[in-house]
């Protein structure tokens, strides 16, 4: 199907210009189209902004084993409501997936649900490194240094250090020191004050293995990206590190902190957890200043029962993909960042980062994965306008300026006019 979007204000990495972008057959083939080609259909975008779709690089779909709270169908649906074109989900779902044929199996299952592009992360345990020396179709290693349990955690040194010395895919970290986590919450005790948890998952758990997963890159000279940074210890490391060293920060680490638990209870519990206000304000400079590199949702859905338990047994985790990018779009509207730095960290870095071929910007010859979105619309985030499978969102309630309003997958429809178009299917990630 050819499509030309006409007049719209499309984001390039150097510049937003008026212009007409071609796309036949899923590829984006001319930019300034004057017109001289038949096509299927011609949009009008005046008024519109168009962006490179967003690749979620950090994602928890759930999908096999605990499909109750979301799955690849409704995720991916999900995706498409927000813009986002393509996702990298993490390894730990029910089997994990830490061998080459489980691999297999989640893209198999993927390209049978997935509406939008798919990829998977291969995760390391502490006897798995066979495997991941010769795993392929997969965009790297992920390492839960803390915050998990069974065979997935992996925080012993001279495993950690195989790990980095005998692999060469790029590897993404999970940093959280779990000595430290298990100390504090020996300190706590039976604490049920939801509030202790920024206390035991505090800056220094995070600033230790940070500092760690940085010395072993670096001894190692393997490429590395920290995920869900969220505090301004880290920063402060991250600050001097090679450029083999990437990082990624979170929409709920930038716009939360400790003062909404009174507000928002156990909806904004998440791993890494929130910090004081302070941080989020270092975050933000990281990121226009380049140390922070891109923006992911770590997108991990509960249901609203299980989050109603009292803490310690409220778990961990929020939804957010759906909204993600149009939290983006709204602190664009209030100054605190540009259109170009929503598309370099939540498309073009990402692409980069991972090596994700033919994705991550409107240039010819690269994919037609595109969002429209109408910089002025105004809309309230509501529990009951979700549709991720748990039904929920922490920022319930907001009113926010900026929206998707028209998905493109491989130049395919997958949003439009507020309904998600879920007859189509995405395509496996291609990484170099």
């Amino acid at each position: 199907m050819k499509t030309r979007i006409c007049n719209a204000q499309v984001v390039f990495p150097n510049e937003v210009l008026r212009t007409n972008v071609l796309i036949d057959d899923g590829k984006i083939v001319a930019i300034n189209d004057l017109g001289s080609t038949r096509v299927d259909e011609e949009l009008d975008a005046s008024g519109m902004t168009l962006l490179p779709g967003v690749i979620d690089s950090h994602v928890h779909f759930r999908d096999p084993g605990l499909t109750y709270k979301e799955d690849l169908y409704s995720a991916s649906r999900a995706c498409a409501k927000g813009g986002v074109t393509s996702f990298l989900e993490m390894p730990n779902t029910r089997p994990s997936v830490t061998t080459q044929a489980r691999l297999a199996y989640k893209l198999a299952l993927a390209s049978k649900k997935s509406i939008v592009n798919y990829g998977f992360f291969i995760g390391a345990t502490p006897d798995n490194i066979a495997e991941l020396r010769v795993a392929r179709r997969t965009p790297g290693i992920k390492i839960f240094m803390g915050s998990s349990t069974g065979e997935l955690l992996v925080d012993d040194q001279q495993a950690l250090e195989r790990i980095f010395a005998e692999t060469s895919l790029p590897i993404a970290v999970h940093s959280e020191d779990e000595t430290l986590l298990r100390i504090n919450a020996e300190k706590f005790g039976k604490t049920t004050n939801l509030a202790d948890h920024s206390r035991i998952r505090n800056a220094n758990v995070a600033e230790i293995a940070t500092k760690r997963v940085i010395e072993l890159a670096k001894r190692f000279e393997h490429q590395t990206h920290i995920l869900h940074i969220s505090s301004a210890n880290e920063v402060d490391l991250l600050a001097k590190k090679p450029d083999f060293i990437t990082a990624e920060v979170c929409p709920h680490h930038l716009l939360f902190s400790t003062e909404d638990y009174s507000r928002l209870g156990s909806r904004v519990q998440m791993n890494p957890s929130i910090k004081p206000p302070n941080h989020a304000t270092r975050l933000w400079q990281a990121l226009h200043d380049g140390i922070i590199h891109t923006i992911a949702t770590d997108h991990a859905p509960h249901t609203l029962l299980e989050k109603a338990r009292p803490y310690p047994n409220s778990p961990s985790g929020i939804p957010s993909i759906e909204n993600a990018l149009a939290l983006m779009l709204h602190q664009a509207n209030l100054g605190n960042c540009s259109l170009q730095e929503i598309a370099h960290w939540m498309s073009f870095k990402p692409a980069e980062v991972w090596g994700i071929l033919n994705k991550g910007r409107i240039a010819v010859g690269y994919d037609a994965d595109l969002v429209l979105v109408d910089m002025n619309k105004k809309q309230r985030i509501l529990d009951e306008k979700q549709i991720s499978k748990c039904g929920w969102s922490p920022w319930h309630g907001e009113m926010i300026t900026g929206w998707p309003i028209r998905t493109w997958v491989k130049g395919n429809t997958v949003f439009a006019d507020q309904k998600v178009i879920s007859d189509l299917r995405g395509t496996e990630l291609l990484f170099a």
